[in-house]
C-alpha cells in the first residue's frame, strides 16, 4: 500500500466554523440601534447607569395612553428576563435592530392607528412584534459546547474535507454530515469518538481511506522505516477480475521470509487469520494481526487457486533492506561475454532511493553493459521514494500526473538534475505483485521510452493515500488522488501492460535470474537482445 507520512496539526478555530459568541452589552445594543434613547410622543426608553432599560413616565395628559403601559410592561419584562439573550447570540443584535426601528415607526403612528382601529388591535400587533423580536432569533440559533472529543472528530472531518480526492464525498453533503454527527453521535469518551470517525469514513465507501488508532498508526510508520516483525507479507484488497471476492489478497511475499517459504504467492487470498474471518476485515487490522513478537505463531487459512491451505507460520524479524544487487554474465557477441547489473527492489521505504543509487555505482565499477531493475512482487510504499528513483533513470520528462475529481492537479517531472543512469540499456521486470509506487515507476520508465518492460500486467492500484497524524497520536489514511502515467493512462484496477512476457519458468530470485540469462541450455533462457529490444 502506498502512503505518504504527513502531519496534520489541530486548529482551535477549525477554519472559522465555530467562533465563540461575542458578548454584547445592553447599552451598546441601544446605542448602535437607536442611540441611547428611543423617544416618541408617548414615552422614552433609555438606559440608566446600571445598564437596565427604563421607561420614563409620560406627561400627565398622556397618562391614559394605552401604548405607554404596554411599552412600560415590555420594558420591565425585557430588563428582567431577556437581557441574557443578547449575551448568548450576536445575531440577535441585527434582528432586534430591525424590529426596534419598526416599533419606533409604529409608535410615531400610534395616534393615527387609534383613530382607525380599536386599542386592543394595536396591542395585539405590537405584542406580536415584540414576541418575534425576542423569541424568533433564539429558536433559529441552536448551539452547543464543543468538548475535547468533538474537537478530535472535527479534526478528522476537516482533514477529509481538505485532502480527500472526491470533493463530492460519495454524493453527500459533507458539511451537513458534520452538523448531524455533532448533534446525534455520542462522543463522551475516546472510544465513542473513534467509532464516530470510523462511521463517518465508512460513508465514503473507500476501502483505502481508514482511521488508525495510535498503536496501528505507530505500526504503519514502523513498516516504512526499516524493520518489521511478522511473516513477510504485503497485502491489499482484491481488485480487477477478483473484485467480487472478499477477504485480503496477497500482493507479495518477502523473499526468504516465513510466507515465502510456505509457498504463499501473489494473488493468493487470505481467508482467515487465527480463525478470524477476513471477509469484512480491513487491511490495517489484518496487518496488525499478522505482526507480533518474534517466535510466536499465527494460523492462516489461504486459498491458492482452487486449493485451500491451513498454514502455521512463525513470526520473524523481517529486514526491510529494499535493494539486492549482483553482476550476471550473459553470452555476448562472438566468444565474449557481457555483464548485466541486476537490481532487485523489494519495497519503497525511506532508504530505497539511496540504496538504488549505491547499487548502480557499485555495479558500474564492475563495468556492466546494462541494468535490469526487478520490481516483481514489490507492493509499493512511500510515494516520494518512487518519484526519486524515477529521477535516477530519466534525463527529462513527466513522471506521473496527480489527478482528482476536477482533473490534473499536479505534475511530477524531472529535468535530469538527479539522473545518474539515464543512458545505459534498462529492462524492468514486473508481475501482478507489482503495485502502487512500483507501478508509478514502471509507468514512467515505459512511457518515456527509457526502459523495456517484461513480465505480466501489474496489480492496478492507481490511487494514492497520504497518512495524516492526528493530535492524539492516531492517524488517517486518506485517498488524496489518483494518478495517470505520462501517457495519461489510468491504471487503477487495470495495471500496466508490459512490452513482452517472460518465459513461464523464468526465475523470481537473483540467483535464478543469472542462470536464466547466462545459460543458453536453460529452459528459461533469455538473451541480451531479448532483455533490451522493443
Amino acid at each position: 500500500m502506498e502512503v505518504v507520512i504527513n502531519s496534520c496539526s489541530s486548529s482551535s478555530s477549525f477554519g472559522g466554523l465555530f467562533t465563540p459568541p461575542k458578548v454584547v452589552r445592553c447599552n451598546s445594543l441601544l446605542v448602535t440601534s437607536v442611540k441611547s434613547r428611543l423617544c416618541n410622543s408617548i414615552s422614552c426608553i433609555s438606559v440608566n447607569s446600571s445598564n437596565r432599560l427604563v421607561a420614563s413616565k409620560p406627561k400627565k395628559n398622556d397618562e391614559n395612553n394605552s401604548l405607554f403601559w404596554l411599552v412600560r410592561k415590555f420594558n420591565a419584562r425585557f430588563a428582567l428576563h431577556h437581557v441574557v439573550l443578547f449575551r448568548s447570540n450576536e445575531r440577535l443584535l441585527s434582528k432586534l435592530r430591525k424590529h426596534t426601528i419598526s416599533l419606533r415607526t409604529l409608535v410615531k403612528s400610534s395616534e393615527k392607528l387609534k383613530d382607525l382601529f380599536p386599542v386592543f388591535c394595536v396591542w395585539i400587533v405590537l405584542g406580536m412584534m415584540l414576541f418575534m423580536a425576542v423569541t424568533a432569533p433564539v429558536t433559529k440559533s441552536p448551539s452547543w459546547a464543543l468538548t475535547e472529543e468533538n474537537l478530535l472528530f472535527l479534526e478528522a472531518w476537516r482533514t477529509i474535507d481538505r485532502a480527500y480526492v472526491d470533493k463530492g464525498f460519495n454524493g453527500q453533503s459533507w458539511f451537513r454530515y458534520r452538523e448531524n454527527a455533532l448533534r446525534n453521535e455520542p462522543m463522551n469518551n475516546r472510544e465513542q469518538t473513534y467509532a464516530a470517525i470510523k462511521k463517518m469514513l465508512a460513508t465514503l465507501d473507500d476501502p483505502f481511506t481508514r482511521f488508525l488508532e495510535p498503536d496501528k498508526f505507530k505500526s504503519l510508520r514502523s513498516g516504512t522505516q526499516g524493520a518489521l516483525t511478522g511473516v513477510g507479507l504485503s497485502i491489499g484488497y482484491p481488485t480487477g477480475n477478483d473484485g467480487a471476492l472478499s477477504g485480503i489478497m496477497v500482493i507479495s511475499a518477502s523473499p526468504g521470509g516465513p510466507a515465502s517459504r510456505a509457498a504463499i504467492s501473489p494473488g493468493d487470498l487470505i481467508m482467515a487469520i487465527d480463525n478470524t474471518s477476513t471477509e469484512t476485515m480491513d487491511i490495517y487490522d489484518a496487518a496488525e494481526r499478522l505482526q507480533g513478537p518474534e517466535g510466536t505463531e499465527v494460523q492462516l487459512k489461504v486459498r491458492s487457486g482452487s486449493e485451500i491451505k491451513q498454514l502455521s507460520l512463525t513470526r520473524e524479524n523481517i529486514s526491510l533492506n529494499p535493494v539486492k544487487s549482483r553482476v550476471c554474465e550473459t553470452p555476448g557477441l562472438g566468444k565474449g561475454t557481457s555483464k548485466i547489473g541486476y537490481i532487485k527492489l523489494t519495497s519503497f521505504n525511506q532508504n530505497a532511493s539511496a540504496a538504488v543509487k549505491e547499487a548502480i555505482e557499485t555495479l558500474r565499477r564492475e563495468n556492466v553493459d546494462g541494468f535490469v531493475l526487478d520490481l516483481r512482487n514489490n507492493s509499493g510504499g512511500l510515494f516520494p521514494e518512487g518519484i526519486e528513483i524515477a529521477k535516477i533513470w530519466l534525463d527529462k520528462g513527466v513522471i506521473v500526473y496527480i489527478c482528482d475529481s476536477r482533473g490534473v492537479r499536479d505534475i511530477y517531472d524531472t529535468d535530469g538534475t538527479n539522473a545518474i543512469a539515464a543512458s545505459e540499456p534498462l529492462a524492468v521486470l514486473v508481475n501482478k505483485g507489482t503495485a502502487s509506487a512500483s507501478e508509478i515507476l514502471a509507468g514512467a520508465l515505459k512511457d518515456n521510452k527509457r526502459a523495456v518492460l517484461l513480465g505480466e500486467p501489474t496489480f492496478g492500484k492507481g490511487k494514492i493515500q497520504s497518512v495524516f497524524e492526528m493530535s492524539d497520536g492516531s492517524g488517517l489514511a486518506v485517498t488524496v488522488a489518483r494518478y495517470e502515467t505520462p501517457d495519461h493512462i489510468d491504471i487503477n484496477k487495470v495495471g500496466i501492460i508490459p512490452d513482452h512476457p517472460l518465459p513461464a519458468s523464468f526465475a523470481k530470485d537473483d540467483d535464478g535470474f543469472c542462470g536464466c540469462i547466462g545459460d543458453p541450455a536453460s529452459g528459461c533462457f533469455l538473451n541480451k537482445a531479448g532483455l533490451f529490444s522493443r
